[in-house]
């Protein structure tokens, strides 16, 4: 994009890349603890259980903007884990086994209630499944002194604020839950309590993320920044930052493409982030 063309750039397209890149640095934070502690499948469950929270919250509330839909989707997203780990622990099947059989079950939940009740409500069944930000940047607005911010914009900048201060208070102790447990616990910073923290700041992120790149297309921007980012740093800061950057050119390159493409918006940052990993895998490759 010429800096002229860059210049052109509507009101629209702007509230649009602010929408992706905030979407994408409020997964990819947490994401990156999912990667770190290999539990992104985990994550890849979370983003498909929520569904059914999300459909219930919608049918409760009859707005997007509910917390109903916060509340729905991390219940669910809790009650996945909690299942799992039963099915794990008590019933003897494998944890790869139990966490297919939970997330496929809880998805297909949530599309059977979306199918049969959504039609009461202005629910839209693509929205939810594939994200329509470009649909979304239209509607309700959220108005801050005499700036009027569209409500996606809103949510995203509210999720991206939660997964910051979730990283930067409880850093010390997700670092020490990840890499040694057992120490961890000797120091008193409660392992299972974080993890569980973790998993429910990963399915706040992942409602707010539904609007813009849906529910299926989430658990990419909750890998592919993370993964992204350990193939090449070695810190914790450096991570987070190669996190930013991957959020920031996966929304404006993802944008161009979608506009050479016409395609879905959603569809085209989560490509872009794919092509960013692959870059850098071939970058960290030759590096060695």
């Amino acid at each position: 994009m010429t800096p002229a063309a860059f210049l052109s750039l509507t009101a629209n397209d702007g509230w649009l890349l602010a929408a992706a890149f905030l979407t994408a640095l409020a997964c990819g934070l947490p994401g990156a603890w999912l990667v770190l502690r290999r539990m992104s499948l985990t994550g890849d469950a979370i983003s498909h259980s929520v569904l059914p929270g999300i459909v219930i919250g919608f049918l409760i509330s009859g707005s997007l903007d509910s917390p109903w839909l916060v509340i729905g989707a991390a219940t669910c997203g809790w009650l996945a884990v909690m299942l799992i780990d039963r099915l794990h622990h008590v019933g003897g099947v494998r944890e790869d086994a139990a966490t297919g059989i939970v997330f496929t079950t809880m998805f297909s939940l949530g599309v059977l209630l979306m199918r049969r009740y959504a039609g009461r409500v202005d629910l839209d069944p693509d929205c939810v499944l594939f994200g329509q930000i470009d649909t979304a940047i239209h509607g309700a607005r959220v108005t801050i002194g005499s700036l009027e911010i569209p409500g996606i914009v809103a949510s995203s900048a509210f999720s991206a604020l939660l997964a910051i201060t979730f990283a930067a208070i409880l850093h010390h102790r997700l670092l020490a839950s990840a890499f040694d447990t057992p120490h961890s616990r000797m120091l008193g910073h409660a392992p299972a309590l974080t993890r569980s923290l973790l998993l429910a700041v990963t399915a706040a992120v992942v409602v707010a993320a539904f609007q813009a790149v849906g529910a299926i297309m989430s658990v990419a921007l909750l890998v592919l920044p993370g993964a992204t980012g350990l193939l090449i740093a070695r810190r914790m800061p450096a991570l987070f930052a190669v996190i930013t950057v991957h959020a920031a050119l996966s929304a404006f390159l993802g944008f161009q493409l979608a506009g050479l493409a016409n395609c879905n918006y959603g569809a085209a940052v989560v490509i872009a982030g794919a092509g960013l990993f692959v870059l850098t895998a071939v970058f960290a490759k030759i590096r060695a």
